[in-house]
């Protein structure tokens, strides 16, 4: 009997260590798994089109808009904060939004020109996420001096004579810092869930530069929940700013409908301008982020639109369609011209 018990003790005894050694193996095997879906350092970029011709057409096109856009913004933002005539709080929301259009012009644009002239165009990983959250920190801040400008508008129109104690300058600085902080939590809301995720491969995104939706259906897991996460964030903060601007443009359209024949004129031509360029920013947006059909042809051709078009936009409409803005470049110039000649 004691011969039978010890028997069985020696076969339990057996039987513990091959489970605990299976039981390690496994655990070996998981993290082994764990460090293999962590091996991606960088993804590989499709870009626009696999035609070596066309691309050599679109560096030179990109070059040249890339270009004409920093130029043109930073005029903008030289003028605006260098003419007396311009110190009004209009012009200081249209500096700070050209500074927002040119650094949006800049966070992938010139990687995105060299990648035309490869053949194999690879973003490390880190440089991958940079983008990301450049993108939606300055696609955030856009979208908040958008709706402070309408607010600048509203009241100047709707209520003149508070106008200047209304918008104040401590209050114009507190909307552009709004602005800043209110991007910065609509991109660090994101950026965690998609950066911790584990990447094993494939590694390749049909884009022109990196984004959330199209990074994150890379990860070695199921990302229906970030997915959620991603359009209810980037929604939210669309509509909810779009229809923002949608109520308080209608407001100033009821509102000048009294005014003088004269005096709706100068307000519809403003109001052209800032409905141009909200149309031309969120259209973009809603279509990539909210729309629940994914095309990627269409997806590159916005994604190219709200990168490179749109900023070099939004100083044409501005400039094209404001006078003083104009004849403040004019003075600006002959200044500067002047000042190289008595030198």
């Amino acid at each position: 009997m004691a011969l039978y018990f010890s028997l069985i003790l020696h076969g339990m005894s057996d039987l513990f260590f091959l489970s605990t050694g299976h039981l390690r193996a496994s655990c070996m095997m998981e993290s082994m798994k764990l460090l293999n879906q962590s091996q991606v350092s960088e993804f590989i970029l499709l870009g626009l089109t696999s035609s070596q011709d066309i691309e050599f057409l679109l560096f030179a096109l990109f070059s040249i808009i890339y270009v004409v856009t920093v130029l043109g913004n930073l005029l903008i933002i030289v003028t605006v904060f260098n003419t007396p005539n311009l110190n009004t709080p209009m012009y200081f929301l249209l500096g700070n939004l050209s500074f927002v259009d040119m650094t949006l012009a800049s966070f992938a644009t010139p990687k995105m020109i060299l990648n035309l002239l490869k053949k194999q165009k690879i973003i490390s990983f880190a440089g991958c996420f940079t983008q990301i959250f450049l993108l939606h920190l300055l696609g955030g801040v856009e979208m908040v001096l958008l709706v402070s400008m309408a607010l600048d508008r509203y009241v100047a129109i709707c209520k003149p004579l508070h106008y200047m104690t209304i918008m104040n300058k401590k209050v114009c600085v507190l909307l552009v810092v709004t602005s800043w902080l209110l991007g910065l939590l609509h991109s660090g809301l994101q950026i965690p869930f998609a950066v911790n995720l584990p990447f094993c491969g494939p590694n390749v995104v049909d884009s022109i530069f990196c984004d959330l939706p199209l990074v994150t259906k890379l990860a070695c897991i199921d990302t229906y929940f970030v997915q959620i996460v991603i359009v209810a964030n980037s929604g939210i903060i669309s509509l909810s700013c779009f229809i923002i601007l949608l109520i308080s443009y209608s407001l100033i359209l009821i509102t000048i409908k009294n005014h003088s024949p004269t005096g709706q004129s100068k307000a519809r031509s403003t109001l052209t301008a800032h409905i141009t360029v909200v149309i031309l920013f969120f259209g973009p947006c809603i279509f990539i982020y909210i729309w629940p059909f994914s095309n990627h042809s269409v997806d590159k051709f916005l994604a190219v639109f709200y990168t490179i078009i749109t900023p070099i936009l939004n100083p044409i409409i501005y400039t094209l369609r404001n006078k003083e803005m104009k004849i403040s470049m004019k003075k600006l110039w002959r200044a500067f011209v002047n000042s190289r000649e008595d030198a």
